[in-house]
């Protein structure tokens, strides 16, 4: 029996335990494979070899496979610390002497503690360390027979136009050919490029004939002939004067609004013209119309994508929304249908097509439409594996029946709202084009040339701002089916005040309106839209992540839950965003699927990355926390995890380091702070070492002047020093902030002043993801840390090794925020909500014992920084040990059996802190972590 994947990560849990200090090749490989595949419940020697003997075609050279899995594996083993760059080498060289039906699609390098797969497939790679097997461990589903489940992506094709017509585009704006007239200019000829491959142009090839023989080679006249052509396309071939030159009378009428209205006749020189016949040479009937959204991104500068919140997404990222949100399922009523053998079949199919064609799609934040294009496309694959079906394969060709009497679905079943014309107009010109892919492909089934032209019916494709537009004037809630897209992403932060109020509004959090990001006013108003039209639509978003982490969880899914009943039908855990258009932005998405409480489906989905940029693995599950995890052993699905304002478990306090907010006036580095000492020694005294996140992971050093004590004849001894309390003074005063302002009164005091007077414990306020753990540690006076330090005074061992444990950091990654995809620790979140566990005074002594033995193997590395000793790459083995056994001992104080992952820890502890909420005061959730201005000594 197949073990679940569970079962799997336990089992590799305990491997990675047991051969924690495996060394030797020679002695120790065979067992450790064995072990290895049992962790799979596969016995090896079923299946591989070891000490395989292969040789060149020619039998100049010989060697032996270490361990081989005839079209499957190949192993390459070394000793610890050997390198694994020569073992690929020899791996590959290996592969290349096997014959072509004993060659693997994997290769897998090791040297016991570092594991290095490849899929000589796909090209993907996986670089993991021994103790992080069991996070990884689903790289190796082949050996259970399973393979990850892969999208779709645009093809290379669709990369290559979307840079031609960019090119194109920067070539005429930089002449000064700017403004609307462009971007309708751009739309025309993307249409026409793609008419003329793909049958709407009959015969092919008209428009490249007509630059290329009836415009000038310096490009002097091709704008007009670009008018003269975008009327004639827009006026019905009966109108046309018939005076008109040959060459254009050849083009058929479009109409459809895409051609009315002229424009600024745009001037060519040689070099546009040339890349405009460059486009016309290129085959566009290989091109998915989806491809121009990154083409409107790739003309789009990044500034004005950062302030639309644009990110343009890929074939493939669609297909994770939509598949689950719809297509999965229509494909299985489909197949379900198609394998009936009753009478009923006949009716079936019709009922099935009814339903198709009754469908309705609603992307609010469209763009140019990518989300609208898949969809349809997908949809009307359907309807032609359906009608292929129906017509049992005979051709209607002569039978006097049109093609068009049996297609039915068409591009008006699909709405969007956009905030620009330019890509709104994208957005319909691509359902066309889409339309016209559609019938081509059926045209071939039914044996009759199917298109739509002129066009007659288009998307409606409103432009707008989407969150001050009532949808319901787009398309009736009643009516709606699926709402789907990709709503801007801008941080709360980052947010104009127009936005702001926006989401203020849309919330209707009260007071200052959260700290939510913009896209989630798009959930809200979405799930408002579900529910008014009776709770039968679902809704499918990609987002970022913050939706998922940290503060706004408790602010964002008490709305969807409660004041819109919402569930999580579906959800893709963090990813990393892919696309392959020029200035793509770089971001960490979810994917969150959204039914009306009584219309979610029972199985919920959960798509889970062990590598961010490779492909998920999916589960299914009684219910989805919005922290996007198992909800199913919790009481209550719904719990978040809201700031408070104090430690929920009687912890001792966390506070924030100092915050000048001085300028950067009282801050120095080395040389400054001796500039300084040199001319008024004096100071020394008050310049203290200041360190935050930078310093204490990364090493370095500087200094800052501590003035709250000094007295009025030492400040007044100082020229040189008051000089910089005046620019400090000065600095606070010129702030919009009006606390700040306040400040300017009292220049030698910071905004937050802590100053400790004995030795405390750091954490950074932010780390990178790549680090298995925070690095934290002790300072000691007269350093002073820095608001990017989270402070605890008087901390223990014990303390130590909690916060420092893989249940702790487990709590943080999960229900903890992030800054893009690094860590970001929270003290209302993080710390003071973490449920500590409870232990004797046994158990506390063995996690100090062990917590101390962390701390000694840092200490024999006395050069090395934390970034050195924490990063994945460099790592001390008897570093990474000792936060083994402590991870382990901590975890027992939780539950006696193994945890097999991170998620599985944090749904335990979102587990606790549930249970532990009827016990807090009321006040414990509502009031946040005070920040002083007065000195505080910790």
């Amino acid at each position: 029996m197949r073990l679940s994947w569970n079962e799997v990560r336990a089992r590799a849990a305990k491997f990675a335990r047991e051969h924690a200090d495996d060394k030797d090749e020679r002695s120790q490989s065979q067992r450790f494979w064995i072990d290895f595949f049992d962790i799979f419940g596969l016995d090896s020697r079923r299946v591989t070899t070891f000490e395989k003997r292969v040789q060149q075609l020619d039998a100049t050279k010989r060697g032996f496979i270490d361990l081989y899995w005839p079209g499957t594996l190949i192993i390459e083993h070394k000793s610890a610390g050997r390198d694994l760059l020569s073992a690929t080498k020899q791996a590959l060289d290996y592969f290349d002497w096997l014959s072509e039906k004993e060659r693997p699609r994997y290769v897998l390098v090791c040297d016991f503690q570092r594991f290095q797969l490849t899929d000589l497939a796909d090209g993907r790679e996986w670089k993991f360390h021994l103790s992080d097997l069991p996070r990884h461990v689903e790289a190796f589903a082949f050996i259970l027979g399973a393979q990850p489940r892969f999208f779709r992506n645009q093809s290379k094709a669709s990369i290559a136009a979307s840079e031609l017509m960019g090119k194109l585009h920067e070539a005429l704006a930089e002449s000064g050919y700017t403004g609307q007239d462009l971007e309708r200019l751009l739309v025309r000829l993307l249409f026409c490029l793609f008419a003329d491959d793909t049958g709407i142009f009959e015969p092919k090839d008209l428009l490249i004939n007509l630059i290329e023989q009836h415009t000038s080679a310096d490009g002097r006249d091709l704008g007009r002939v670009l008018n003269d052509l975008f009327d004639v396309l827009n006026t019905p071939e009966e109108q046309r004067q018939s005076t008109l030159d040959p060459e254009l009378t050849a083009f058929p009428y479009i109409n459809g609004g895409l051609f009315e209205g002229r424009i600024r006749t745009p001037s060519f020189n040689n070099a546009m013209r040339d890349m405009l016949l460059d486009a016309c040479a290129f085959d566009w009937g290989e091109v998915s119309p989806a491809i121009f959204g990154s083409l409107f991104q790739s003309v789009m500068d990044a500034k004005a994508r950062r302030a639309k919140g644009a990110h343009y997404t890929t074939e493939q990222s669609i297909l994770k929304v939509i598949e689950p949100l719809f297509l999965d399922d229509l494909r299985a009523e489909l197949d379900r249908v198609l394998a009936r053998k009753d009478g009923g079949r006949q009716v079936a199919l019709k009922a099935y097509h009814d339903k198709l064609a009754s469908l309705t799609f609603f992307d609010p934040a469209c763009g140019c439409g990518n989300f609208l294009v898949i969809a349809y496309r997908e949809l009307r694959e359907l309807e032609r594996k359906l009608l292929k079906e129906t017509l049992a394969g005979t051709l209607i060709s002569g039978s006097g029946v049109s093609a068009a009497a049996f297609s039915r679905v068409n591009v008006d079943q699909f709405f969007g709202i956009e905030y620009e014309e330019f890509p709104a107009r994208i957005a319909e010109t691509a359902m066309w084009m889409a339309d016209h892919l559609a019938n081509l492909l059926l045209s071939a089934d039914l044996g009759e040339l199917f298109a739509r032209i002129p066009l007659t019916k288009s998307a409606k494709i409103v432009q707008g701002d989407a969150l001050d537009t009532d949808w319901a004037e787009v398309l009736s809630p009643e009516r709606c089916s699926y709402v789907l897209g990709n709503p801007p992403f801008i941080g709360a932060k980052f947010q104009s005040e127009y936005q702001r109020a926006q989401v203020r509004r849309v919330a209707g959090l009260g007071g200052s309106g959260g700290t939510l990001d913009y896209v989630a006013a798009w959930f809200i108003r979405a799930a408002a839209f579900v529910q008014r039209g009776g709770g039968k639509g679902r809704i499918g978003f990609v987002s970022t992540n913050s939706i998922t982490q940290g503060e706004q969880v408790a602010q964002l899914w008490p709305i969807l839950f409660g004041r819109h009943a919402m569930e999580i039908a579906f959800a893709h855990r963090t990813f990393a965003w892919s696309s392959e258009a020029r200035g793509m932005a770089h971001v960490h998405v979810v994917i969150i699927g959204l039914a009306a409480r009584g219309h979610e489906p029972a199985d919920k989905r959960l798509f889970a990355y062990a590598d961010l940029k490779g492909e998920p693995s999916e589960s299914r599950h009684r219910a989805i926390s919005p922290y996007l995890f198992d909800a199913g052993g919790l009481a209550n699905p719904h719990v978040v995890v809201a700031e408070a304002g104090r430690p929920i478990n009687g912890a001792r306090q966390l506070v924030c380091g100092s915050k000048p907010i001085d300028g950067g006036h009282l801050i120095f580095s080395s040389g400054e702070r001796a500039t300084l000492v040199s001319a008024e020694p004096q100071a020394a005294s008050f310049l203290r070492p200041f360190v935050g996140a930078e310093e204490f992971i990364n090493g370095g050093q500087r200094y800052i002047l501590a003035l709250q004590n000094a007295a009025p004849q030492e400040l007044r001894a100082m020229p040189k020093v008051r000089e910089r309390l005046e620019r400090v003074r000065e600095f606070r005063a010129a702030s919009p902030s009006k606390p700040t302002k306040a400040l300017a009164a009292t220049p030698m005091l910071y905004h937050l002043n802590v100053l400790p007077e004995r030795p405390f414990l750091a954490i950074p306020q932010v780390s990178s993801e790549r680090r298995q753990y925070i690095p934290i540690g002790w300072i000691e006076p007269p350093t002073i840390p820095s608001d990017k330090l989270r402070i605890l005074a008087d901390a223990s061992l014990w303390e130590f090794g909690v916060l420092t444990s893989a249940m702790h950091m487990a709590w943080t990654s999960f229900i903890g925020g992030r800054l893009k995809s690094d860590f970001q620790y929270g003290i209302g979140i993080n710390y003071n909500n973490f449920p500590w566990p409870k232990a004797d005074e046994v158990q506390m002594r063995r996690v100090e014992g062990l917590a101390q033995t962390v701390l000694d193997e840092r200490a024999k590395h006395t050069l090395a920084s934390l970034a050195d000793l924490y990063d994945p790459d460099t790592m001390p083995p008897a570093l990474r040990a000792a936060h083994a056994k402590l991870d382990a001992a901590v975890d027992r104080l939780y539950r006696p059996t193994t945890f097999p992952s991170d998620r599985a820890r944090a749904e335990h502890l979102l587990g606790l802190y549930e249970a532990s909420l009827g016990a807090l005061p009321l006040n414990a959730l509502k009031t946040k972590t005070r920040r002083k201005r007065a000195t505080e000594t910790v």
